[in-house]
């Protein structure tokens, strides 16, 4: 029998790393949620809107919106749509809640009577609160 020191195992030293392998997981989940819902959040139809000093989207309850493109051709909540079922959709609307604005945005090159007629549509319908989207001019414009 021998009387010695037996070896000792040293124990593990404790993990200093930061394991960021969840933080990269979350990461690329709210990338993907990103990427999926950003083109949503903006109108797919382009147009040169024209430019107005106080020009401030309204601050209806509920609104609708009616878009009249560089041809001539509208859309509601940026579908398109011909003039004859957009009056049965603005009708449906107005029965639901009259006070509903309809916020219009029309290229500048439209011609007026284009613009009057998709306003008649809508005012025939029930609805008569009547918004014109514009964009602000830039401040060197005003001067």
């Amino acid at each position: 029998m021998a009387f010695g020191r037996l070896q000792r195992t040293r124990a593990q030293a404790p993990m200093s790393e930061i394991n960021v392998t969840p933080l990269v997981d979350v990461m690329l989940v709210l990338l993907v949620i990103f990427i999926l819902t950003a083109p949503l959040l903006t109108s797919a139809i382009r147009l040169d809107l024209p430019k107005a000093e106080g020009a401030q989207a309204g601050q209806a309850p509920v609104a609708v919106t009616l878009v009249v493109n560089p041809q001539g051709q509208v859309f509601f909540n940026d579908h398109a749509i011909p003039l004859s079922e957009l009056a049965v959709q603005l009708n449906a609307v107005a029965t639901q809640r009259p006070d509903t604005e309809v916020q219009l945005r029309a290229d500048q090159t439209v011609p007026y009577g284009r613009v009057v007629e998709v306003m008649g549509v809508a005012q025939k319908a029930g609805l008569s609160r009547i918004g014109f989207v514009a964009d602000t001019p830039p401040a060197a414009a005003l001067r």
